[in-house]
């Protein structure tokens, strides 16, 4: 589990990078992507894949919306890249692979999922977006 949240560190570092994100955001980017990784790891051993995604979405949002207030910047520099590691992915990839392979079956089964994961992503980022900025400012200490 460890190796896992080093490579999300790393690869939300890498994809902050591509993004354009300034480099002293670096550190914060990775840190909101490996935390939210965690959580989803963690969640992963009780709860289904949409309810893992919608855990760990709702700590990358609350961690983003709190370091874009600290840092005095946009929060979709954290944002964008602390949530890269739980998009749907691998499930798209698969969806797309068994319908070229014709396993309709299948195909469905990953789009489902794939589907549900990312609704739970969207859920997260609307209900952390519905708490007020001020508890943001308070929580970052201006």
């Amino acid at each position: 589990m460890i190796g896992e949240i080093i490579a999300a560190v790393a690869g939300t570092v890498s994809f902050a990078l591509l993004f354009g994100v300034p480099r002293q955001d670096y550190f914060w980017c990775g840190l909101i992507g490996g935390a939210g990784w965690a959580v989803y790891r963690a969640a992963s051993l009780l709860w289904t894949e949409p309810a893992c995604a919608l855990a760990a979405s709702l700590v990358v949002v609350f961690l983003s919306r709190t370091a874009a207030v600290r840092r005095e910047c946009p929060v979709t520099i954290f944002l964008i890249s602390g949530i890269f590691p739980l998009v749907p992915g691998a499930g798209v990839y698969w969806t797309a692979y068994y319908i070229v392979m014709d396993e309709l079956g299948l195909a469905l089964q990953n789009g489902y999922l794939a589907i549900k994961v990312a609704v739970a992503i969207v859920l997260g980022i609307i209900f952390v977006f519905e708490i007020p900025q001020g508890v943001f400012r308070v929580l970052a200490g201006k």
